[in-house]
């Protein structure tokens, strides 16, 4: 995951409510240190700001996202959105060359789809199906939603029987 993606998706996550430190390291999986000198360069560009606290244990901090930084993440989700269309498109085209060609020049910008949500997750797998390939090619293990490669579940169609019946109670 590049530099960049870190930063928006720990924006992200500051913009979406979540105000401490553990918790942010948590969501987003980046090492405390490296989160550290993240929150610190997001504070220098003003997106976020870091407030101290008195809380009953002591003192407590809390971030949440600026005006500008909120603005940043709603920007930044609105190319990721189009960068998605896009292969999208090309994928319901069938051109295997062209979806192969576009997913490469986009690569560095899966796990940031995948945290924001923004990306089909069963099309997302077809895809790579479709090319003979597999995600973890493209995706480290690390951003891939919890049970690895989400093209291997049911993509949420579980009908919640086991097996595969109707489910009448007649009463008895």
């Amino acid at each position: 995951m590049t530099e960049e993606s870190k930063e928006l998706i720990v924006l992200g996550a500051i913009k979406h409510g979540i105000k401490k430190f553990d918790k942010i390291q948590k969501i987003t999986q980046i090492k405390p240190e490296e989160l550290n000198s993240i929150l610190e360069y997001l504070e220098k560009k003003e997106f976020i700001q870091v407030e101290e606290k008195k809380g009953l244990f002591g003192k407590k901090v809390e971030i949440t996202s600026t005006e500008k930084g909120s603005r940043e993440v709603d920007e930044q989700v609105q190319k990721l959105q189009t960068k998605w269309g896009q292969m999208a498109a090309i994928y319901k085209t069938g051109d295997k060359e062209k979806l192969k060609e576009e997913m490469e020049q986009n690569k560095s910008f899966f796990p940031m789809m995948m945290f924001f949500g923004v990306m089909d997750m069963m099309m997302f797998s077809m895809m790579f199906g479709m090319m003979g390939m597999a995600m973890s090619d493209y995706v480290p293990t690390e951003s891939m939603p919890e049970g690895g490669d989400p093209g291997m579940d049911d993509g949420g169609m579980d009908s919640g029987m086991d097996d595969g019946g109707f489910d009448f109670d007649i009463g008895f």
